[in-house]
């Protein structure tokens, strides 16, 4: 798989695996299996989708080795604040059976995350993580986060793909020297994104499918992507975007398909803090 350096010098998958929403922990564990054996390094998952040990075990009985996985999980709004984090940072790493994380992202913009920020680069400071960053964080947030704290964050995580395209904050990462790593890849299939007549037809040219345009779509705009499937034919589908290459003229007919608009919610509206203030989560 293809590597992208980050801002503090480690490198990490442009295409990964990711677990969201995949609540059965045996399928969870069968399908991160599946993706390590069919080339997969980076794993994405958070203490909030209630996995991680599923996660874990995959890891441990995939045969590879610790130093070729990139493994990055997140840190829930209910376990914000300094002395919280440092206690999310033990039980990810416990029930991930690994010694240390390579990215510990803070799931979301709310809550004490300026103390949470404080745990998380001790704990990068101490090796313990490789690297720590945000999702979820307009570049707003970002910029606050970054003048007053001494680690720059290395990744932010949102949502992009199709329809919310995010050219302005992508820039803005990239400005900053900070990776933006995409979410929902694929729009949770909404809008009909798997047959648009434009993405079919470029797909057709290639002979790939839409779903392997629109994840060659985002690395080459150097976003890293980490679509999920619990399907072994899509997940090796998925990992086949590397032998083909989108003209400019295609990339820029692609961009016109741009919405703005979140297939989600947005993160600035109070209805959408309220929501995930109340949304509970067991993440002990």
């Amino acid at each position: 798989m293809k590597e992208i350096k980050l801002n503090n010098g480690i490198t990490m998958p442009i295409l990964g695996f990711g677990v969201f929403q995949i609540t059965d922990l045996g399928i969870a564990e069968r399908v991160v299996e599946d993706a390590i054996r069919s080339g997969y390094r980076l794993i994405d998952t958070a203490a909030s989708y209630g996995n991680e040990e599923a996660v874990g075990k995959a890891v441990k009985n995939s045969g590879v080795n610790r130093q070729d996985l990139f493994i990055t999980t997140k840190l829930w709004v209910s376990d914000t604040g300094y002395e919280a984090t440092k206690r999310a940072i033990k039980t990810s790493l416990k029930k991930l059976q690994l010694s240390y994380l390579d990215l510990y992202l803070i799931h979301q913009p709310y809550g004490d995350v300026y103390g949470s920020w404080r745990a998380m680069e001790e704990a990068y400071k101490a090796g313990t993580i490789r690297a720590i960053g945000v999702s979820n964080f307009t570049s707003d947030r970002v910029l606050d986060l970054s003048l007053y704290n001494d680690v720059l964050p290395a990744v932010d995580q949102i949502e992009t793909n199709l329809w919310m395209q995010e050219t302005n904050e992508v820039s803005f990462l990239k400005n900053h020297h900070i990776q933006p790593e995409a979410w929902a890849p694929f729009a949770e299939g909404k809008h009909q994104v798997f047959t648009n007549p434009l993405l079919s037809k470029i797909a057709a040219k290639h002979h790939k499918t839409s779903g392997q345009v629109i994840l060659r779509w985002l690395i080459q705009r150097g976003i890293v992507v980490i679509p999920k499937s619990v399907h072994h034919e899509r997940i090796i589908e998925n990992s086949k975007i590397f032998d083909f290459e989108l003209s400019h003229e295609e990339m820029d007919q692609i961009r016109t398909l741009d919405r703005n608009e979140s297939q989600f919610f947005d993160h600035r509206d109070p209805v959408a803090v309220q929501n995930i203030h109340d949304l509970i989560r067991n993440v002990d």
